[in-house]
């Protein structure tokens, strides 16, 4: 067992495209009959509550009306199709979500031209998704295309470009390549400190994913006082028990750990995997993610009767969500 298991940090993925599509979607539809904005705006809803599995049987039920009632080539139908797969994507159904971002993407070039900000969304989506699975060589040529149109169509400090930015400089964190990386970061934060309000939950992503990098850099002051920051964004304007939260509560205690706090950290990781277990459900991997790095806390501790039943459950979680190749 010595030296064979991984303790995962978790970085937060900004992907608010998903509800702000439904709304640009559902102005349209709304006149039509056989309404699914209704539907949409559950999906939304439910989206932001991370019940992903509730909201993607609703999601389905919209996309096979959509696909009756405009066709297979619409618009529309690009959106449905965006939305069930960030879906699967929040679930880690990764080989069902990619066919369905790639159709996505096909429908919104074809129909909207490629320079679109639809079309800079489904890029961003795929890459991401790519990202998530350590596919880095086929996700940065994505991002980098997403935030060239997003940057052209909306100009250089809308959110979404802030969104660009955040996730290309995650993919650079997650291959370490932190020089590329912070500058992204920086600037997607002033974006959406701009935009959007300095407590918006994007900007407290972005502060949570500056901090771990910091962190990694052994910049510890620097990452304390933004994971508190992150942490403050989440609670106040998510709730208590949203996932992200967990994230937050995570970060914090691996830095505590990192110092040797054990009895501070302690607590934290195991709200977090309350949280997780409550919002996501048993075999998500952002569950597997908490369980790991509790597991990591004992471990460290020399408690490694308590660590290894959770590695091993970290283990057949990702094993199951992300296949034998993840490299998690």
């Amino acid at each position: 067992m010595a030296g064979g298991w991984v303790v995962r940090r978790r970085m937060v993925t900004v992907l608010a495209v998903l509800v702000c599509m439904v709304v640009l979607a559902s102005a349209t539809r709304a006149q039509r009959g056989n309404d699914p904005a209704a539907l949409d705006a559950e999906v939304a809803r439910l989206y932001q509550a991370a019940k992903y599995a509730e909201a993607a049987e609703i999601a389905k039920r919209s996309l096979a009306i959509m696909e009756k009632a405009l066709g297979r080539e619409h618009p529309d139908v690009g959106t449905s199709l965006n939305n069930l797969a960030e879906l699967y994507r929040g679930q880690g159904r990764f080989a069902e979500a990619e066919p369905l971002f790639k159709r996505s993407l096909e429908i919104y070039e074809k129909a909207l031209g490629p320079e679109h900000p639809y079309v800079s969304t489904s890029l961003n989506n795929l890459a991401e998704l790519y990202r998530e699975q350590g596919r880095f060589v086929e996700a940065e040529p994505l991002f980098k295309r997403s935030l060239e149109v997003y940057e052209k169509a909306l100009g250089p400090e809308h959110p979404d470009v802030g969104t660009s930015l955040s996730n290309l400089a995650l993919l650079y964190d997650s291959q370490g390549r932190f020089p590329e990386a912070e500058p992204l970061f920086k600037r997607s934060l002033e974006v959406y400190e701009k935009a959007l309000g300095p407590e918006h939950p994007n900007v407290g992503a972005v502060v949570n994913n500056l901090a771990l990098l910091y962190l990694e850099q052994g910049r510890f002051p620097e990452a304390e006082l933004l994971y508190k920051r992150s942490l403050s964004i989440s609670e106040k304007a998510l709730g208590s028990d949203h996932p992200n939260v967990g994230t937050s509560l995570d970060s914090l205690a691996g830095l505590y750990a990192s110092h040797g706090l054990f009895g501070d950290a302690e607590p934290l990781h195991k709200r977090s995997l309350a949280i997780r277990e409550k919002a996501l459900g048993p075999d998500h991997p952002d569950f597997g993610t908490s369980l790991s790095s509790l597991a990591g806390l004992y471990w460290r501790q020399g408690r490694f009767a308590e660590a290894e039943p959770l590695f091993e459950r970290d283990h057949l979680i990702t094993e199951m969500a992300l296949g034998p190749d993840h490299p998690n």
